[in-house]
């Protein structure tokens, strides 16, 4: 796979990860984990489905019978024990429940669970991540670059901003706050917070799906500079210019991200 299909795969394990967490609420929250996009995830990983009793059961690996297994259901539990034991304890016989033993190790599975929620999800996306080889050179950043040109050219608005997010992964841009969102656009960029609580949002970049303008703001907006936000609205429907423009986003971006890395 290409550089560029790896970061297409990265962020798409980011954002579905991000989904599960969002799903993921307190014991008496009555919120139900999204297993689905979970089973998505786990279905991309080295972890191997099996059914046991009525439990969905993902396990990886194997030492001396001892098995990482993550539990699909609300815990998100992950044990370093057998295939058996997790059984047991998850949904035991009458007769399992006769023994002592095992009412012990039902009640209390802190002897074998290896983490459980966001921890768990955290370890399935890393591991993931881990499996794709994100390292690039001048000419992948350059064909990302070219690729969203021609998608800028050809009114892409997919394509543009698909080029978009791949720069925003390589820069750690983000969404904006509340205040400079603008309905319409696609805005992003570098997002640092002061001590005195006010965020600091910049370079910007604006796209608007509907007109297909892209333009960039090459400085940093304060949440609470009224007069710059303003005026970073008006630069958004026309009615102020923008720093850069159209295609010299792309190369004030491409040229970034060649800064940082090389």
């Amino acid at each position: 796979m290409s550089f560029k299909e790896n970061l297409l795969k990265k962020i798409k394990i980011d954002k579905m990860s991000k989904i599960v967490l969002n799903s993921i609420g307190s014991p008496d929250s009555g919120k139900k984990i999204d297993k689905e996009t979970m089973r998505e995830l786990l279905e991309m990983s080295p972890y191997k489905f099996r059914k046991e009793r009525d439990l969905d059961l993902y396990i990886k690996g194997a030492e001396e019978g001892i098995e990482k297994i993550l539990v699909l259901d609300n815990d998100l539990a992950i044990y370093k024990t057998t295939v058996e034991d997790v059984g047991m304890r998850k949904t035991p016989t009458v007769k399992e429940m006769l023994n002592i033993g095992n009412i012990i190790k039902i009640l209390n599975d802190k002897d074998v669970v290896i983490s459980k929620k966001g921890e768990s999800l955290r370890t399935v996306q890393n591991e993931l991540i881990e499996m794709i080889d994100l390292s690039f050179n001048k000419s992948d950043i350059e064909e990302i670059e070219k690729d969203g040109l021609d998608a800028l050219e050809k009114w892409d608005a997919d394509g543009v901003s698909e080029c978009l997010s791949l720069f925003a992964e390589l820069l750690g841009y983000r969404s904006p706050p509340k205040v400079m969102k603008i309905i319409n656009h696609s805005v992003m960029g570098s997002l640092t917070k002061k001590e005195s609580g006010e965020v600091m949002f910049g370079p910007v970049v604006i796209y608007s799906t509907t007109n297909n303008y892209l333009k960039l703001i090459d400085e940093q907006i304060g949440s609470l500079d009224k007069e710059k936000i303003e005026l970073m609205h008006h630069i958004a429907v026309g009615k102020e210019a923008a720093p850069f423009e159209g295609p010299l986003v792309l190369q004030y971006l491409k040229e970034e991200v060649l800064k940082r890395n090389f």
